[in-house]
């Protein structure tokens, strides 16, 4: 029977890592979504429609 155990250091480097997902995702969509750039606009607006992001 084996066994697996975490370190600290694994479970922060998870936790790090998910947090740094969820922020850069965030950026991205708010990102764009609030953008004055027209062409970033037109470029993902038919992205943020379809998750139901409203940008006008």
């Amino acid at each position: 029977m084996t066994t697996t155990t975490k370190t600290l250091s694994q479970t922060q480097t998870g936790t790090l890592a998910i947090l740094a997902a969820l922020a850069l995702g965030a950026f991205l969509v708010f990102g764009a979504g609030l953008a004055q750039s027209a062409a970033l606009h037109d470029a993902a607006h038919d992205t943020r429609h379809a998750i139901g992001f409203p940008c006008h």
